[in-house]
C-alpha cells in the first residue's frame, strides 16, 4: 500500500541522500515500510541497490547515483525526480562525511574543504532543489529534515570540520523553516548520537573524550533513527518538529567532561 499525504491525499514521495549505508539506509527502509515511495541518492549505485535489496520490494524505489557536492549532479537528481514522480514530499538531507581527527593546527585545507563541500554545501544544494520543487508543485509544499548530529550542539576533540559544518546545518534549518512558511514547506532537524553504523563503529572500541582519555561509549540501534524520522515525516505540514535529539540513553552528552 502506498502512503498518502495527510494534507493532500496524494501518494508520498521521499528523497534520501546517503541512502547506501548507515543512517540513510535505515531511514530508507523505515520509510518504505511506512508506505512511502523513496528515491535513493548516493555516490555508489551498488550500495543503493544493496539497500533496495534489503527492502525486498523495489516497486516503490528509484536509485540515483548523485554527488551532493556537485551542483550539476544535484540538478540532474531533481530533474529525474520531477520526470519520474512529478513531486517531492520529503527530503531527508543525510549525506555526510568526516576526516580523521587531528590537532587543529595540523588540519589540512583539503580535508576542511572536503567536509564542508558535502556536509554543508551539499545540504544547501539539495534543500534548494527541494524548495524549487515544493513551491511549484500542486498540491504545494513538503518537508525537509536535515541530519544535524550531536555535533551540532557540542564538539568532540579534534573535530573542527565536522563540528563547524553541523553547527552550520542548524543555521540553515532555522532559515529554511522561516523561508518555507509561506509556501507550506516545513523544515526540521534530527540530531543523532551514537547510532550503530560503520561511521560510528570507533565509539564501540573507544573514543577520545573532552578530558583527553579514551572511553567506550554506548550505542543505539540505527533502526530507532529510522523510526524517529518516520515520526517527524508523518506530521501534517501545519505541524513541525524544528529540532529533535535521539541518542543512546547512556552516552556521555548531557554531563560535563
Amino acid at each position: 500500500m502506498t502512503a498518502q499525504n495527510a494534507d493532500t491525499g496524494t501518494s508520498r514521495v521521499a528523497l534520501v541522500t546517503g541512502a547506501g549505508s548507515g543512517i540513510g539506509r535505515a531511514v530508507t527502509l523505515a520509510l518504505l515500510q511506512d508506505g512511502w515511495s523513496v528515491v535513493l541518492a548516493g555516490r555508489r549505485m551498488e550500495t543503493l541497490q544493496e539497500t533496495i535489496g534489503q527492502a525486498g520490494d523495489a516497486t516503490r524505489t528509484l536509485a540515483c547515483a548523485a554527488d551532493v557536492a556537485d551542483p550539476n549532479s544535484v540538478d540532474r537528481l531533481f530533474a529525474t525526480i520531477q520526470a519520474e514522480f512529478g513531486r517531492l514530499d520529503l527530503l531527508f538531507n543525510n549525506a555526510g562525511i568526516n576526516v580523521p581527527g587531528v590537532p587543529f593546527e595540523d588540519l589540512r585545507l583539503e580535508d576542511w574543504n572536503s567536509v564542508v563541500s558535502v556536509n554543508l554545501t551539499g545540504i544547501f544544494l539539495c534543500a534548494q532543489g527541494a524548495f524549487r520543487m515544493m513551491k511549484a508543485q500542486m498540491p504545494r509544499g513538503g518537508r525537509i529534515i536535515n541530519n544535524g548530529s550531536i555535533s551540532a550542539h557540542a564538539p568532540r576533540p579534534d573535530s573542527a570540520p565536522y563540528t563547524v559544518t553541523k553547527h552550520g546545518v542548524t543555521g540553515l534549518t532555522k532559515t529554511l523553516s522561516l523561508d518555507g512558511r509561506a509556501f507550506d514547506i516545513a523544515c526540521g532537524q534530527i540530531d543523532i548520537g551514537n547510532a550503530a553504523t560503520a561511521l560510528a563503529a570507533r565509539m564501540q572500541t573507544g573514543a577520545k573524550q573532552a578530558a583527553g582519555h579514551i572511553a567506550v561509549e554506548p550505542m543505539m540501534d540505527v533502526k530507532d533513527v529510522g523510526r524517529t524520522v518516520v515520526l517527524m515525516a508523518s506530521l501534517p505540514l501545519g505541524t513541525n518538529i524544528p529540532f529533535l535529539t535521539v541518542m543512546a540513553n547512556a552516552m556521555p552528552f548531557l554531563g560535563r567532561g
